[in-house]
């Protein structure tokens, strides 16, 4: 050897070498490091599965969900019923969503069931639609399970639709129901009924009259309040209103209530007393119906506006006992002929002192209708479609509540029935 001393020995230490890490500390050193480095958990087997199960992984529960959800009919089917088809149930699992949608996104609202078991919709579906279907329910550990379908209803061979007045837009009296005429007879007046729906802001109770099997009224309990909003939903598409006959309208219309006027027509006294609002604003004479051919008594309602008219007896079985071409300001009180209008060929006379009408109302007017200060140009400017008229004290009998749009003169509890 050349004489130079070892790397890492000293004198004094009896020829023992101290050895130094690559650091350069001291080996006692470095084993600190080293068992500091492990009591942090870096590199030890042991320490990693402490730490998995610390932070819960392990115990995270994978296992599939017990629930089933079904759902009717299955999915892909065709030509399915509007109503009763559409079933979702859950077992072994309890139902916590359900969402059946058309193409354009509206949902078919409908209740899960108290014990989360089943699922049915309030109401029949659109006819000719597909619907998908997605349905989630869970299990008594929480565990949820999915179900998406699709299925696409009947296309009917043979529709109806409901005809109805008023317009939508419209502004109308306070008498004026909602009055539908289905283009076919109903067999099922229930499930119709149920898919049509009239509601009133500020709200009133309004309720479903049929007559006979092919017209539906809806009216309130009283007359309807001045500036009523009324908004009537037309459900119609997918009921079955008989046997294989569906109906194909979804339609909504609204219309508003405008001022209040009623006007009573007394046939005994010959005058007409017009009340707006709760205040009389005029006192018409009038000449009503002849003793042999009454005007009826009762509420009635005007359903149609026509500046001039053609009256011809034979229409309304009077034979020919008159052809009018040209009567003005006529406005229709019932079906059967019974109109308020004006009357140019009565002397003036007449007005105010007798009766000499086939049965309708005739108010003072000129040929042609042309003159405002006439009281039938008057009363025809002032009113509206749906403004009630009563007639009073006439030797006839009351209207019947379906000639015409005059359904109140039923009381509320026959109504209702």
């Amino acid at each position: 050897m050349n004489g130079q001393p070892i790397s890492g020995t000293s004198a004094g230490t009896g020829g023992r070498r101290r050895l130094r890490g690559a650091t350069g500390l001291p080996a006692l050193a470095v084993g600190a490091l080293l068992l500091l480095v492990t009591a942090c958990g870096g590199g030890d087997a042991d320490g990693g599965r402490a730490d998995a199960k610390a932070g819960g992984v392990r115990n995270q529960d994978t296992s599939a969900s017990q629930a089933v959800v079904t759902v009717a009919p299955e999915d892909g089917t065709d030509n399915v019923a509007t109503s009763g088809a559409l079933k979702i149930t859950a077992e072994r699992g309890k139902l916590t969503t359900v969402k059946v949608s058309d193409p354009k996104g509206g949902e078919v609202e409908g209740k899960i069931a108290a014990d989360g078991a089943s699922w049915v919709p309030d109401h029949h579906l659109a006819s000719a639609t597909k619907y998908k279907v997605h349905a989630v329910a869970k299990d008594a550990k929480g565990r949820e399970s999915a179900k998406d379908t699709s299925f696409t209803t009947l296309v009917p061979k043979n529709t109806f639709i409901g005809q109805y007045t008023p317009e939508d837009g419209s502004t109308v009296g306070v008498g004026m129901p909602v009055s539908i005429h289905f283009t076919r007879g109903i067999t099922d007046p229930e499930a119709v009924e149920k898919a049509i729906e009239v509601t009133a802001e500020p709200a009133v109770p309004v309720e479903g009259h049929w007559f006979g099997n092919d017209r539906l009224d809806f009216r309130p309990e009283q007359y309807w309040a001045a500036g009523t909003k009324v908004t009537v939903k037309l459900n119609l598409d997918g009921v079955e209103g008989r046997p294989g006959v569906y109906g194909k309208q979804a339609k909504t219309v609204s219309f508003t209530i405008g001022r209040s006027q009623v006007s009573t027509v007394d046939a005994k006294s010959h005058r007409m007393k017009v009340v707006r609002d709760g205040k009389q604003i005029r006192d018409i004479p009038i000449s009503a119906g002849a003793p042999a051919t009454t005007t009826y008594n009762g509420q009635m309602v005007i359903s149609e506006k026509l500046r001039v008219t053609r009256m011809n007896g034979d229409t309304v079985g009077f034979g020919g006992e008159y052809d009018i071409k040209d009567v003005p300001h006529a406005m229709r009180l019932s079906t059967s002929g019974t109109f308020i209008h004006g009357n140019y060929w009565g002397g003036p006379g007449v007005f105010g002192n007798a009766n000499t009408s086939h049965g309708c109302v005739g108010l003072q007017d000129v040929r042609g209708g042309g003159d405002s200060a006439m009281p039938a140009s008057w009363f025809f400017d002032n009113s509206l479609i749906g403004d009630v008229v009563v007639v009073k004290n006439s030797h006839d009998k009351t209207i019947s509540p379906d000639n015409g749009l005059n359904g109140w003169n039923m009381s509320w509890s026959e109504w209702t029935e």
